[in-house]
């Protein structure tokens, strides 16, 4: 996983999954785990399928190494338990995932599986986000359960609040895994809870003895870094972006009816001006992006 980004070299990173598979008039997410249960679904398995591989796809055409992570972000122990599903859904999750990078037709592609998890609560709202001691003991279990499922890597997206990904990155680092802490920004380059992401990546580093092998942004534009203005120092530990499609504040997209997209040649155009000017090595996409959005970035 280090020698990935370590030389700047392109890593490409899935483009949407939830949003995709809730524009899909056939499939139906789970009130409170969304996609996870499709695993045990031949109607979702085919669907995921069909959107990771068209992912996989684009990647392979390209000689790029890829990464997909497991439909888990909404897995957390209180949402498992509290449903009828299986509670080793996590485990069955990376399980999946295994045989989908185990088919003949990818068994020669450089493809990582990162086992993810979310915020306990919403993940634009930091208020509610956990205190550090609190994120530890709430993560720690669907942490361990993905770990057992031999992923290859760990990550923790949308992260509103430091303090909340603090005791993730300390669950994470007991596991000896590799993993990723990944925020959401505003619109000023800055973790919802108020914090820089300069702050954010020093107070981790600092409180962890084995450090996250980066920092990621995910489900914001990437305009929204306002790279220009941050320190030199960020670009050491800030490796990769999965951007949204739209340039709207997450409470306008939050409530929108419809999707809201800005060009794919825009969108297309800030990702590489990040990888090229800013040395920014994992390209991937978040709400409202697919297919067209990493065909961009690999063809341009």
């Amino acid at each position: 996983m280090k020698q990935l980004f370590e030389n700047k070299e392109m890593v490409l990173m899935e483009a949407a999954i939830v949003e995709q598979l809730r524009r899909a008039s056939d499939i139906e997410l789970h009130d409170t785990l969304l996609n996870a249960p499709l695993i045990y679904d031949r109607k979702g398995q085919q669907a995921l399928i069909k959107l990771y591989q068209d992912y996989i796809d684009i990647a392979k055409k390209a000689n790029l190494p890829f990464i997909m992570c497991t439909p888990t972000w909404r897995a957390s122990y209180e949402r498992v338990y509290s449903s009828d599903l299986n509670h080793s859904i996590n485990i069955d999750a990376a399980q999946f995932m295994r045989e989908i990078r185990s088919l003949p037709h990818n068994s020669q592609s450089n493809i990582k599986i990162g086992g993810m998890i979310g915020c306990k609560n919403d993940c634009y709202l930091p208020n509610k986000a956990l205190s550090a001691s609190e994120s530890e003991q709430f993560h720690s279990w669907q942490i361990n359960q993905l770990s057992q499922g031999a992923v290859d890597f760990l990550i923790a997206e949308t992260l509103p609040s430091v303090e909340e990904a603090v005791g993730i990155a300390r669950a994470m680092e007991n596991t000896g895994l590799p993993y990723f802490i990944s925020f959401v920004i505003d619109r000023n380059g800055i973790v919802l809870d108020g914090t820089t992401l300069i702050d954010a990546v020093r107070r981790i580093d600092l409180l962890t003895q084995r450090n996250p092998l980066g920092y990621m942004v995910n489900c914001a534009y990437p305009t929204f870094l306002c790279a220009a203005h941050q320190p030199k120092e960020l670009f050491s530990r800030l490796v990769g972006y999965q951007a949204n499609a739209s340039s709207l504040d997450h409470c306008d997209l939050d409530n929108a009816a419809h999707l809201k997209t800005e060009k794919v040649s825009e969108w297309g155009e800030a990702m590489l001006e990040l990888h090229r000017r800013y040395g920014l090595s994992i390209l991937g996409g978040c709400c409202g992006t697919g297919v067209e959005h990493l065909l961009y970035i690999v063809n341009n």
